[in-house]
């Protein structure tokens, strides 16, 4: 196929497969999987790309998405990307943001909303006025577990049942009650109303005022919010449909390039979760015997009760000229000093990926402090 080129920075510094982001140990580029959904193959594809082009690592963001750093040719990382099938529309690849309920039509919940995830990927390839959005901004879609509806996603919907949900903006139920079959075009129009009056706005809860950005009339009490949720969901899972998922904990995110690959030899459905871990799907009780046996020794967590699953951190140095220390192995030696709720390291004040729960500690030359919460 012709190669793929990739640009300089769009309007804002939010990285994509295209537009990367010159990282203090070289580009990074940021592929997005809507829903958290990668095939075996394609996990293997962005593994072997990293291997060869970059860090032999993957990193998983706290959006679900993958990052590939330290990357020594971008153009060949982004021909990789749309070869594995994960760069359908290159105008719109920063802005295909969308967290939904990971386990959803497999275990639990009100709603099976993988086609949902589907319909509003497809539909916001298909709007022009979405295009040049901001990359910051993310949709989520909750099955009524309510995983997702507590991370505070710019908008989306919790399903209440199997055919009706509840619209929230910012995390918050705006009180508009709509069919599940009628979830992508509201969230659309949202999305493109945002777009047209964000101004320098990367974000919904940044504008002055949301009026304007809802058009359907709220029928129930606005203002309900759910509890974020902080941990991923671990060990042996079983599905519905009397198959197991495997929920693999990946300390600090960053899943090594050969740990990826086998998982992707088990050629199974996987999900990148929110909490930046993986789910592996569909799996016989047989298979998924052998995966969790070959990959627990490799590093993937799947004990619930792990301390990996209380810390977390940003890239720290060296791989971000603006942090303090190496952050991340400073939440490694934490394991060490177990504390009573999560812990998130960061190297500086912007305090990149921070959970909205649990305590953030910045670095700095007399070593960490915490940061206060906004009240």
């Amino acid at each position: 196929m012709a190669a793929v080129t990739t640009r300089s920075r769009d309007q804002d510094a939010c990285p994509g497969a295209l537009s990367v982001h010159r990282a203090a140990d070289g580009a990074l580029a940021r592929i997005r999987l809507p829903g958290g959904m990668i095939t075996g193959a394609q996990l293997t594809a962005l593994a072997h790309a990293a291997t060869r082009f970059g860090t032999p690592d993957l990193e998983l963001t706290s959006r679900g998405n993958i990052q590939i750093r330290g990357i020594s040719d971008t153009d060949a990382v982004a021909d990789a990307v749309a070869e594995a099938g994960l760069l359908p529309s290159p105008t719109h690849e920063r802005v295909r943001n969308i967290v939904a309920s990971p386990l959803s039509g497999r275990s639990g919940g009100c709603a099976d909303v993988r086609r949902l995830v589907l319909d509003l990927d497809a539909a916001i390839q298909r709007e022009p006025g979405l295009a040049e959005s901001s990359g910051r901004f993310w949709f989520g879609i909750d099955d009524g577990r309510g995983d997702v509806s507590g991370l505070g996603t710019d908008v989306g919907v919790h399903a209440l049942d199997g055919s009706h949900a509840a619209l929230l903006l910012a995390g918050r139920d705006t009180g508009v009650r709509l069919p599940l079959d009628d979830a992508v075009g509201v969230l659309i129009d949202v999305a493109v109303r945002f777009a047209a009056v964000r101004g320098s706005a990367w974000r919904v809860d940044e504008l002055a005022t949301t009026d304007g950005l809802l058009t359907l009339p709220p029928t129930a009490p606005p203002g309900a919010s759910w509890p974020p949720v902080v941990r991923p969901p671990v060990g042996w899972i079983p599905q519905d449909d009397g198959r197991v998922a495997l929920g693999a904990a990946v300390p600090l995110g960053v899943l090594p390039a050969r740990t990826a690959e086998f998982v992707g030899a088990v050629e199974s459905p996987v999900l990148v979760t929110p909490w930046r871990s993986l789910v592996i799907c569909d799996l016989d009780e047989g298979v998924a015997d052998v995966a969790l046996r070959v990959l627990a020794p490799m590093g993937l967590v799947f004990d619930e009760n792990s301390p990996w699953l209380g810390v977390s951190a940003c890239t720290g140095s060296p791989g971000c000229e603006r942090s303090a220390a190496d952050v991340r192995a400073d939440a490694a030696a934490a394991l060490d000093d177990p504390a009573e709720g999560h812990r998130h390291f960061v190297g500086c004040e912007r305090a990149c990926g921070s959970p909205p729960v649990g305590e953030v500690l910045i670095a700095g030359p007399d070593g960490y402090r915490p940061r206060a919460r906004p009240s």
